[in-house]
């Protein structure tokens, strides 16, 4: 598909900050291809005011497509900003594009893989670098005697099993990357439906940041976050976990990493994903 037109495809948030560090990665990704790609989400975005977007409105993928296709344009590659096989990618984008191929016949839509894949270390590399550089920070401050801080990997919490399964398998390549510079690595969620089908998701941030050996010493929690928003933000709800933690047990001390949005191996984990979906020529 060399003439496709590429979008650049989050989950969407009501923050602001979350759709112009959309638009800043699509702009180096398009600078990493070539050509290109253009920022959307899946949904929520179009909520926000304008103004807070430099005056740009955020755009939203079905929507997108269709502006797109009335234009003229037939073929489209969407580039996934998701870890792994949520319902977006398995269920509802494949569904929306079969029904606006009932409305456009010849539309061609081609869906780049999520961004954890077997066999590609990367995603775990840009966890261990975030982390690696809080240990930085921590032995810059205060010498800390080697393998004396732990590490909560968290991410969003799914109802998607496989989507944890990526959590737990990134835990693990952490873990193996960061070897004798910390004393465990643990996956956990933010949030999680209670239903007792969703343990899978088990443990929660806040649950393991109550339990010892977890409730004291230095916890240095990895963002499996993409984007900065109400969830990952500076004041985000995973922070606000980390303040209620340290308030109940006064010997923890928590650190939050940048987000894997920031990373510069990102942008090349992105464009590999294109080249699955569209074969080089």
């Amino acid at each position: 598909m060399p003439d496709a037109t590429t979008l650049l495809v989050d989950n969407g948030s009501l923050e602001p900050a979350a759709t112009l560090t959309l638009r800043e990665l699509a702009a180096k990704l398009s600078a990493r291809l070539g050509f290109v790609a253009d920022p959307v989400s899946l949904l929520h975005s179009a909520g926000i005011d304008p103004v807070f977007l430099g005056g740009r409105p955020a755009e939203i993928l079905f929507p997108a497509l269709e502006r797109r296709r009335a234009g003229g344009q037939n073929e489209f590659v969407l580039v996934p900003l998701f870890f792994g096989p949520s319902a977006a990618l398995t269920d509802c984008i494949p569904e929306n594009v079969a029904r606006l191929r009932q409305k456009f016949p010849g539309l061609r839509v081609a869906l780049a893989p999520p961004l954890h894949a077997a066999g590609d270390g990367r995603l775990a590399q840009i966890l261990a670098d975030n982390v690696q550089a809080e240990l930085t920070v921590l032995s810059r401050a205060s010498p800390l005697p080697q393998n004396t801080v732990r590490v909560a990997l968290v991410d969003h919490g799914s109802p998607v099993a496989a989507v944890t399964a990526v959590r737990d398998d990134l835990a693990r390549q952490v873990a193996g990357l960061l070897g004798p510079r910390v004393t465990a690595v643990a996956p956990c969620s933010m949030e999680r439906r209670p239903e007792p089908a969703y343990d899978f998701c088990a443990p929660l941030l806040a649950g393991l940041l109550s339990a010892p050996p977890w409730n004291a010493g230095h916890v240095v929690v990895a963002m499996q976050f993409l984007l900065p928003g109400r969830h990952a933000g500076p004041d985000g709800d995973v922070a606000a976990i980390c303040r209620a933690a340290e308030a109940a047990q006064p010997a923890l001390k928590t650190r939050m990493t940048a987000l894997a949005g920031a990373h510069p191996l990102l942008v090349e984990i992105l464009a590999d994903r294109w080249r699955a979906a569209v074969p080089l020529s």
